[in-house]
């Protein structure tokens, strides 16, 4: 009984520890730390392609989100699609922000790549959203394992041991939100393959 409680603590810490407003960060943390070329960028540049993306992908959809707050028009558990459009509106033009900061930096054009996916998937969630609740959290975590499968493919590189790690990854935030009663099966599974389908093609044929 008393781990039957202490599961929707853990689904809740999963959901924030991997929420979709730190999965970018995440992902750029995993590619500036790879074996692939991203290695070869000096740490000043890294520091600041990270804080880009930090501010542009977490921070500043977070605090757009705390200002929809203030309106008691706004609900912030955002139960129905709906409530979801505006925010996603608002990160889609943040990350775009981002991507033209990085655009100006002489790194390797596969980061504004992720970015540009980033957006599309973004998109595709605000025209899933106007008929249909479908998972934020799986779309992140399903684009960043999209992303890292694509480049993989891409450079010929095996990254067996991240992606295996990035899938436990996603069956837990997917199990976090079922335990929350925030998605059904199916909206967590479209979710997933929306993010994924999206990042990989950009990443793998673009």
């Amino acid at each position: 009984m008393t781990d039957n409680r202490k599961l929707p603590i853990i689904a809740r810490v999963t959901s924030i520890i991997f929420h979709p407003l730190l999965i970018p960060t995440l992902g750029f943390v995993l590619l500036l730390n790879s074996d692939f070329y991203f290695a070869l960028l000096p740490w000043s540049v890294k520091k600041f392609m990270l804080l880009t993306v930090f501010l542009s992908t977490c921070i500043l959809p977070a605090l757009s989100i705390l200002i929809l707050s203030m309106s008691p028009k706004f609900d912030m558990n955002m139960e129905k699609s709906t409530d979801r459009i505006l925010p996603l509106l608002l990160s889609s033009v943040f990350y775009y922000i981002g991507y033209l900061i990085l655009e100006r930096l002489p790194v390797f054009p596969i980061y504004n790549l992720f970015l540009i996916a980033s957006i599309l998937v973004q998109i595709s969630l605000i025209v899933v959203s106007l008929k249909w609740k479908i998972s934020a959290h799986a779309a992140a975590i399903g684009g960043l394992i999209g992303g890292v499968s694509a480049l993989s493919f891409r450079l010929h590189e095996n990254m067996i041991l991240v992606l295996s790690l990035l899938i436990i990854v996603a069956g837990l935030v997917a199990t976090s939100r079922l335990i929350l009663l925030k998605h059904t099966n199916s909206q967590v599974y479209a979710g997933f393959s929306l993010g994924f389908l999206i990042i990989a093609l950009v990443i793998a044929f673009i």
